[in-house]
């Protein structure tokens, strides 16, 4: 059976450059889109317009080197935004223009003082404009996590008449639980007439650190978008991590969904990202960390050592990682000291070992961790006369 596809829609050079301090250049977002496209998303959201003339340059350079994935441009739900946008997306192959508006009690009352009948007239306005000037129309109903489901519905109905080919349901504030999230997507699903000529997205907050697990409940309820960013960088707790969820997918099967990314660019994006933007990847983010494949346990370095698969779920390969990481550390037992020891040339017996494994605990109590050139001391430390092989 072949597996539903799930597109991928990057939004790093527009929701994830909100990080105070992540200002890019044109330049550097060139740099970022062309490696975005290779590594296989479908639609790069590279800038809001409207916002600075920077931003509506970088969406014209994008737009013209952007050689397969979708190029999409952010507005309001206001005709200047989207009249710019359409500008500045002119020389895309495929462009998608991104309009939207609140539609939560919240956002109704005290960000627009206005009425749920205002709303979608404003929405349906805003979509029917954009269509004037491109096929392919976006819809975000901001704030779609904390709004009625039975209006939200009437909303998304009105704006696929109006030309609407994509459906965004933000969890704006990232308040949702994964089994609200989900049953929201579903009650669309079922609710909304003319639902099969549009694609729901999942674009997730992550404030409770439950993003990849909302969109990832999405799209087991019919969704077939996820908005999510390299790294999960974006305003405030961040975005839907790209690498989390594309992993998620090709790691359960039993789901049949997948995507077109190339897994094997995931962690030379990560790092081309994180140097770019200047903001550091945690050591333990899943997939790309520099713990992802980190074992500094005795008990799980001699599991890995025996077979990789004891306490690994994913191949480091399959997202361009060269090889687990075999830590020596004070809780490191035998067999990670043995291993590392023959990855720089020493073979050692079991006797051997069991000397150098004394002196070992006790530079290891002294460092937090022993490097390759500290073995070489750890040997001659412990008396034995032993030549390097390698």
């Amino acid at each position: 059976m072949s597996k539903d596809k799930v597109h991928i829609f990057d939004t790093t050079l527009r929701d994830g450059e909100q990080v105070p301090g992540c200002k890019l250049d044109t330049e550097q977002k060139l740099i970022i889109a062309e490696r975005l496209d290779l590594l296989g998303v479908d639609v790069i959201e590279a800038g809001f317009p409207i916002s600075s003339p920077g931003d509506f340059n970088s969406v014209h350079e994008i737009s013209k080197l952007v050689k397969n994935a979708s190029v999409c441009g952010l507005t309001r739900a206001v005709k200047k935004d989207i009249e710019a946008a359409a500008e500045a997306l002119k020389m895309a192959k495929r462009p998608r223009i991104h309009t939207g508006i609140g539609t939560s009690d919240s956002h109704i009352k005290y960000k627009f003082n206005s009425n749920k009948e205002a709303i979608i007239e404003r929405a349906v306005s805003a979509v029917k404009y954009a269509k004037t000037f491109v096929e392919d129309i976006e819809f975000y109903a901001e704030d779609a996590g904390r709004t009625d489901n039975e209006f939200l519905a009437r909303v998304c109905e009105a704006v696929i008449k109006a030309g609407a080919t994509v459906l965004n349901i933000p969890d704006t504030t990232g308040y949702c639980l994964p089994e609200e999230y989900g049953a929201k997507i579903k009650y669309l699903k079922e609710n909304v007439t003319g639902i099969d000529k549009a694609i729901l997205s999942c674009h997730c907050h992550n404030d409770l650190g439950l993003a990849t697990a909302n969109s990832i409940a999405g799209v087991i309820n019919g969704a077939r978008q996820i908005e999510c960013t390299i790294n999960g960088i974006g305003e405030r707790a961040g975005n839907t991590s790209l690498e989390e969820v594309v992993m998620i997918l090709r790691q359960h099967p039993t789901l049949n969904l997948d995507t077109n990314i190339n897994s094997k660019l995931l962690y030379d994006t990560s790092q081309m990202v994180s140097q770019k933007m200047g903001v550091y990847v945690q050591p333990n983010k899943a997939i790309v960390g520099a713990n992802a494949f980190a074992h500094s346990s005795g008990i799980h370095q001699d599991g890995v050592i025996k077979n990789r698969e004891t306490y690994e779920i994913i191949d480091p390969a399959d997202v361009g990682v060269t090889e687990s990481s075999i830590v020596l550390t004070a809780r490191s037992g035998r067999a990670a000291l043995a291993y590392r020891a023959k990855n720089v040339g020493y073979e050692l017996t079991k006797t051997q070992l069991d000397q150098v494994y004394e002196e070992f605990l006790s530079f290891a109590d002294k460092k937090k961790e022993i490097m390759n050139e500290d073995i070489h001391d750890i040997i001659v430390a412990s008396g034995i006369s032993i030549e390097i092989t390698v």
